[in-house]
């Protein structure tokens, strides 16, 4: 259920350390309704009429988040900051403010509500009928004076959320500051391709060897989309499969995700499904989305539970399709199969104590460097600047492998800590472990703390198969299969030109 106004500023002080500026969470049904605010006037406040008015006119929240109030209000300078070196349009200094309104309304409804309690204690006495008159007409005033504040805290509250969910998560003191162009070169692994001959780009690869069906694909679906034909379509398999393994190996439970996920979900996870440019395709009068990736319905799985310390950190891997329109994109770098609207995608996400993230954020790293040089990819890694991070992310690495027929670099994986921004939204919590105390080695309970979530990518499939056929092509115009990919698919080391490939079977079914 929705927490009440009065309840609100105990779960500010319960929410644990403010770990993440401005960190948030949510509530767990699909059913759930929105809550409803209502609005009221002419209640005795110090608040001013135009604000008054401001707080009625409002929109509500989509979902409450768990924010962490009293750490906004100490400190809204480091914030402003932060929201300044990301880019973001927040106002910390609007939410501090906002939150002290809210306790200055809070301490005058307790007051009108302990008056109001005297009222009706003074009521169970013996009492002259003009007395009772008194103490009646001054119930029904306390009463009405009771429910415009309630009403104005509600309105208040539903400010508060909205206004606190637009700010980011904080920033890890190492990530560079700054916007494109800003990232931190952490490492470069392997060497680039040295060909005899002018390298093709990967469009003209899979004409040559008739695996990508642009043309169809535009005319069915639209601009963007594609099919996938023989050996491309089982390097897909392949692709998934290797990520797997290699996921599955490290701890990763695997799952098949589901492509469509509750609006709600996706707010909650810090996407924006009615932004002006979002990436996210909605289905109208549903209330559902295409996931763009199977963070959101990895993050949601654990929507509203409360774990025990002893089953972090929760390793999952989902395998989903992405939906994302691409809005803005073109030219030249979104060529081919480099920007699309569907294509599938391994994913890695964590939850895990506040101690844990950091180190975990490192192993996801080394996986998908893992992942990568064991295809024999050349590759570097990123420490993306604070301008880069969306939302979410409190740090993010990126990987950008080589792909010598586009002439250039381009992001194959990203691997983000979120700290406790997404658990905050979708009230993921842990019980951490009995604490001992004392000499006798006495037990004490502690409260629940919210998780930190990761991501990262294993294998985004149009991509990898860009670097590839770029990178593994042959002057007679075939492609070298990776040997990893080799026990995946069905025999085949070399994508050759279909006559030759029809030739090479026709020869293997002979023998």
């Amino acid at each position: 259920m929705y927490r009440s106004v009065s309840r609100m500023t105990s779960w500010a002080g319960r929410c644990g350390a403010f770990t993440g500026l401005a960190t948030q969470h949510a509530s767990r049904s699909c059913a759930r309704p929105v809550p409803h605010y209502p609005r009221c006037s002419g209640v005795r406040s110090s608040m001013s009429s135009a604000a008054s008015t401001e707080l009625a006119q409002a929109p509500a929240p989509a979902f409450h988040a768990y924010l962490d109030f009293k750490a906004i209000q100490r400190d809204p300078a480091s914030l402003v900051e932060n929201c300044r070196r990301r880019g973001a349009s927040a106002d910390p200094e609007r939410v501090a403010a906002l939150y002290g309104q809210f306790l200055e309304l809070q301490q005058a409804a307790d007051r009108v509500r302990a008056e109001r309690n005297q009222n009706s204690a003074q009521m169970k006495a013996k009492l002259g009928a003009e007395e009772r008159a008194a103490l009646v007409a001054a119930g029904r005033r306390l009463k009405g004076e009771l429910e415009g504040l309630q009403g104005r805290l509600v309105s208040l509250e539903a400010a508060l959320q909205v206004e606190g969910q637009r700010l980011p998560n904080a920033t890890h003191p190492a990530s560079p500051v700054g916007g494109e162009g800003a990232e931190r070169l952490l490492r470069s692994v392997g060497t680039p391709p040295a060909f005899a001959f002018p390298p093709r780009d990967h469009v003209e690869l899979a004409a040559r060897l008739d695996l990508v069906d642009f043309a169809a694909g535009s005319t069915v679906a639209g601009p963007k989309f594609y099919y996938l034909k023989h050996e491309a379509a089982l390097l897909e398999q392949a692709l998934v499969a290797h990520a797997l393994r290699a996921l599955v190996a490290a701890g990763f439970v695997p799952h098949a995700t589901p492509d469509l996920v509750r609006e709600h979900v996706f707010e909650r996870c810090g996407f924006q499904p009615r932004a002006a440019n979002t990436q996210v395709y909605s289905v109208e009068g549903a209330g559902l989305c295409l996931a763009g990736t199977a963070e959101i319905p990895l993050a949601g799985l654990h929507m509203d539970a409360v774990l025990e310390e002893d089953q972090l950190p929760l390793r999952l891997a989902g395998v989903g399709h992405c939906f994302r329109t691409e809005a803005g994109a073109a030219g030249a770098a979104g060529r081919g199969l480099y920007r699309v609207h569907q294509f599938t995608k391994v994913e890695a996400f964590v939850l895990c104590t506040p101690e844990q993230s950091e180190a975990l954020h490192e192993e996801l790293l080394e996986l998908e460097v893992g992942l990568f040089a064991g295809l024999g990819l050349h590759f570097k890694v990123l420490d993306m600047p604070s301008g880069d991070l969306g939302a979410p992310a409190y740090r993010k690495y990126d990987v950008e492998a080589w792909m010598p027929g586009l002439g250039r670099y381009g992001e194959i994986s990203s691997a983000s800590n979120c700290t406790d921004y997404q658990a905050r939204r979708l009230n993921i919590r842990y019980r951490p472990r009995l604490e001992e105390v004392g000499d006798l080695g006495t037990r004490r309970a502690q409260g629940t703390r919210f998780v930190h979530t990761l991501n990262a990518t294993g294998c985004a499939v149009p991509r990898m198969l860009v670097a590839i056929l770029e990178n593994f092509q042959q002057e007679d115009g075939s492609v070298v299969i990776p040997p990893a990919l080799r026990p995946f698919m069905m025999g085949l080391e070399v994508i050759r030109p279909r006559k030759e490939a029809l030739r090479e079977a026709a020869r293997a079914g002979g023998a």
